[in-house]
């Protein structure tokens, strides 16, 4: 058996999840459709003029320059081997070849996390990302789904720079009703990562998420700092970290891309979560982010609602956003 966390899984959720997804990709939707629709006005036919106008519509939308040409290439080869191609056709093969490309860059497709039922327990997450892109509320909303799903979950609070920080994991932990493990302002994170996997080894925790310092100081003090945490859990599970999540805030847009870089740089990173999509136009960037750095968007936030952190399915995103 294993645990895929994601929609379908869970009965609580209430809302249809294509609908959750459609009106939180709505001002995206709305601003790349226009952009689109402006860029064939007039026109019957794909030509060069409309891959252009095309080109143009997909980075304005946050798509990124380098994959926005790998799609543009791709639809002028499909022109190129149907001879004939109507603008009233380009969007589903716009839809077609971006979820190609997604799969293509994906070494799996897997809706969020998936943890076998034979695998080591406690299955360790590291999250990591820079302050105020929702590290902590995803890590809450995701503390929620665990447990909900009937695992045994703990927090550990490692972001000790900021008192804030760790105040608002317990109040998550308090909502998602699971332990949150913490120390005093200033403590060593990886000494609050280690106490707290040794309170889920000795509990018999199924998932233990940790939250990281959101400063992005300079690479070489973040890599150790992450690096340290990493060596530490080892020394109570040898395999931990099984995955180690970046959060990144799809309303940055193009910072996103260079938050990506950095972190990318600093750590391993093995998964994507986008959040904040539902109060921007810039939904385009979960595409190019993941085009670029290979790395799997396990989950997007469209909303506030503890509900609202939905896994990514790329066939689903792209029929919404476009």
């Amino acid at each position: 058996m294993i645990y895929y966390i994601h929609m379908g899984f869970f009965s609580f959720f209430s809302k249809d999840k294509k609908e959750v997804l459609d009106k939180g990709l709505s001002k995206s939707k709305e601003s790349v459709l226009g952009k689109i629709t402006r860029a064939i006005a007039g026109k019957s036919k794909v030509d060069d003029e409309v891959l252009d106008n095309l080109e143009e519509a997909l980075i304005t939308s946050d798509v990124g320059i380098e994959t926005t040409l790998k799609i543009i290439k791709r639809i002028e080869e499909r022109v190129a081997r149907d001879k004939y191609v109507t603008t009233n056709e380009l969007n589903a093969i716009l839809k077609e070849e971006i979820a190609s490309l997604l799969t293509e860059n994906e070494n799996t497709n897997t809706e969020g996390f998936a943890i076998p039922d034979d695998a080591k327990r406690p299955y360790v997450i590291m999250v990591v990302g820079v302050n105020g892109v929702g590290k902590t509320t995803t890590i809450g909303k995701l503390a929620h789904q665990f447990k909900k799903a009937g695992l045994k979950v703990y927090l550990g609070a490692a972001d000790t720079f900021r008192a804030a920080a760790v105040e608002q994991l317990v109040e998550w932990g308090h909502r998602a009703d699971v332990p949150v493990i913490k120390q005093k302002m200033g403590a060593d994170p990886a000494s609050v990562a280690f106490d707290t996997l040794k309170s889920a080894v000795a509990n018999d925790a199924d998932v233990v998420i940790i939250d990281t310092a959101g400063r992005l100081h300079n690479k070489v003090g973040l890599m150790n700092e992450l690096t340290k945490i990493k060596n530490v859990m080892k020394k109570v599970v040898d395999y931990a970290p099984n995955e180690v999540l970046l959060v990144l805030d799809g309303s940055t847009g193009q910072n996103a891309f260079e938050q990506a870089r950095q972190f990318t740089l600093a750590t391993e990173v093995t998964a994507l979560a986008i959040t904040k999509l539902d109060g921007t136009a810039k939904g385009g960037v979960v595409i190019g982010v993941s085009d670029q750095f290979k790395i799997p968007v396990r989950y997007v936030g469209l909303g506030e609602g503890i509900n609202d952190l939905q896994p990514f399915n790329k066939k689903e995103f792209v029929d919404s956003l476009f």
